[in-house]
């Protein structure tokens, strides 16, 4: 659905009353377009004394082709905090980006690079390493003009995994991602041959996927190179046809909760491609009601297409061996699994379920060489949102920093980077794609 008051703010009247009577103000986002440039202007990298990664992220974005510089219009800022050891240090901050807080081109990249607090050294190292989250989520609520800001945690050994995550935060497929905590670890790394194509020769699995953020999800994938299987229910095939034939990828009719779909689905994929590479538990639905007024069968459908499905399909997978080393799992959660949301008790909880088992999980498949991770969007534009009433379905749009709703290529985008070969040391991660909510933590 058109966001009506962007359009109006965009427009040269429109400008001028946002501006005088103070109203939101939502930016144009700089998405992802196959062939643009990673950055489309210099990027600035510095750090405090002694850290571990300034060094490497410079070498890695000159191989990229990312001019490196101090002269503004910046297209990105990335600071190297590894070097910070107590709370005196976190002046280097300061002084980094204090002079350099209106150098940043609209829709401009903040990053800034930590140590774990779990894997520092010391109490202060710590409290210093963790003090980070509350710059670069006040970072990503000041700078304004579309620009985010992250925190990628790097632990000590991980520094060869930064890849892929450093060129998605710097990129415009991040465009509705911001105030996130990244957590990279060790994990198995293969840089993708083609960055622009990381999942060619890769099959990935994509419930849900007849129409809204499934769609996009498949159409993403496709676009970098999987081949999709894209599943949903019987009664939504044609809409499902629809997309399979437009990214050129195969239908599967299968409704997920009846009891014989685990095996049904491991042996299509094992008769048809020998396993899989990525699977997207993307299938969910409503039934809102409040508890009080809620009778059993929303609670249960609810509860068992959103999560119990899932596990039950993963632990098929995974048991029979059929998700490949170096697989790929990831979840669609929800902010609602985050801050809870009035009159959807049943499904905050299954999307709180998609984030613990994520976290569960996530130690457990790393001996298989296979990482889980989950995204939580909050207001995307879709169908759903289109029939929520004007006054709630406004707030969405702008209760978070970029003063706007997200769509579904957002999410899409964020899925697929999860997915790359290159992000073998993200696991267990759940990142908000919420244009960085007002609402939750």
């Amino acid at each position: 659905m058109a966001d009506r008051y962007a359009s109006f703010a965009h427009s040269g009247i429109g400008k001028a009353v946002v501006k005088r009577l103070g109203l939101p103000n939502p930016p144009r986002l700089r998405r992802y377009r196959p062939g643009q440039p990673l950055v489309e202007a210099p990027v600035l990298v510095d750090g405090a004394p002694h850290g571990r990664l300034a060094d490497p992220v410079r070498e890695l974005l000159t191989a990229a082709g990312v001019p490196l510089g101090d002269e503004a219009p910046l297209g990105g800022l990335v600071f190297d905090a590894t070097g910070i050891v107590d709370s005196t240090g976190l002046r280097a901050l300061y002084d980094f980006f204090h002079p350099r807080a209106r150098a940043l081109r609209p829709s401009g990249r903040v990053v800034v690079l930590g140590t774990p607090p779990e894997s520092c050294e010391n109490p202060r190292e710590a409290t210093a390493q963790r003090a980070l989250e509350g710059l670069t989520r006040s970072i990503g609520k000041e700078f304004g003009r579309g620009a985010t800001a992250q925190l990628g945690y790097v632990t000590p050994g991980a520094e060869a995994g930064i890849e892929s995550t450093l060129r998605f935060l710097l990129s415009a497929r991040s465009a509705y991602v911001s105030g996130q905590v990244i957590r990279i670890g060790p994990g198995e790394v293969t840089p993708p041959e083609d960055w622009e194509r990381p999942l060619a020769g890769r099959v990935a699995l994509v419930t849900g996927a007849a129409r809204g953020i499934g769609a996009a999800i498949a159409q993403v994938l496709a676009r970098d190179g999987a081949r999709v299987i894209a599943l949903d229910v019987p009664a939504a095939g044609e809409s499902l046809a629809e997309v399979a034939n437009d990214i050129k990828g195969e239908t599967l009719q299968l409704d997920l909760t009846a009891g014989d779909a685990p095996a049904r689905l491991a042996e299509y994929l094992r008769t048809r491609h020998g396993g899989v590479d990525v699977v997207v538990h993307n299938a969910g639905i409503t039934r809102d009601k409040t508890i009080g007024r809620m009778d059993p069968d929303r609670w249960d459908r609810v509860l068992d297409v959103n999560l119990s499905s899932q596990e039950r399909i993963n632990d098929e997978l995974v048991d029979r061996g059929l998700i490949r080393t170096g697989g790929r799992i990831v979840g669609v959660a929800s902010i609602a699994g985050i801050a809870g949301n009035r009159g959807q008790t049943n499904y905050a909880t299954s999307k709180a379920g998609v984030i613990g088992l994520v976290r569960s999980m996530a130690p457990l498949l790393a001996d298989r060489n296979i990482t889980v991770n989950a995204v939580a969007p909050g207001f995307i534009e879709t169908r759903m949102t289109a029939k929520m009433p004007l006054a709630l379905r406004e707030a969405g749009r702008r209760m978070n920093s970029l003063a706007q709703g997200g769509r579904p290529v957002d999410v899409a985008e964020t899925i697929a980077w999860f997915a790359s070969p290159g992000s073998g040391g993200v696991t267990g991660n759940v990142v908000r794609v919420c244009g960085q909510s007002l609402l939750g933590a």
